[in-house]
């Protein structure tokens, strides 16, 4: 087997609109629907699929909780222009910049938190 890449994942959420809301105005992805009144968050050539807490779509992980995913996005605009732009919609930077390790290489970060506290990381590759 050889794994070319991640299509989508799934994050389970408190509060579906508060979580559309903040990846579209903070992070620019377009919101879809699907399916039956299924609600996703596309990027480039990946999704992420949203589970309302207490409501999610069967199969799913094992323990779904909000607030329990770390994730990383790679953007190509400075990460000077990405924390102003942040600064502007009031959406608090939590750490960086700073220098980390992404797949292909070293990338430099910042870290906000979505509504359910998630930890997202915003970064550039050096």
């Amino acid at each position: 087997m050889d794994i070319k890449n991640l299509d989508h994942l799934v994050l389970t959420v408190a509060n579906l609109e508060s979580t559309c809301r903040f990846y579209s105005l903070a992070l620019g992805m377009e919101i879809i629907e699907f399916g039956e009144n299924r609600k996703a968050l596309k990027f480039g050539n990946q999704k992420i699929n949203l589970h309302q807490y207490g409501s999610e779509f069967e199969p799913k992980a094992f323990k779904p909780m909000p607030g329990t995913a770390d994730l990383c996005f790679i953007t190509d605009f400075p990460l000077r222009e990405v924390m102003q732009e942040l600064k502007e919609k009031c959406i608090e930077i939590e750490e960086g910049p700073v220098e980390r390790t992404g797949a292909n290489g070293k990338i430099t970060s910042i870290y906000l938190r979505d509504p359910d506290m998630n930890l997202i990381e915003v970064s550039n590759y050096l």
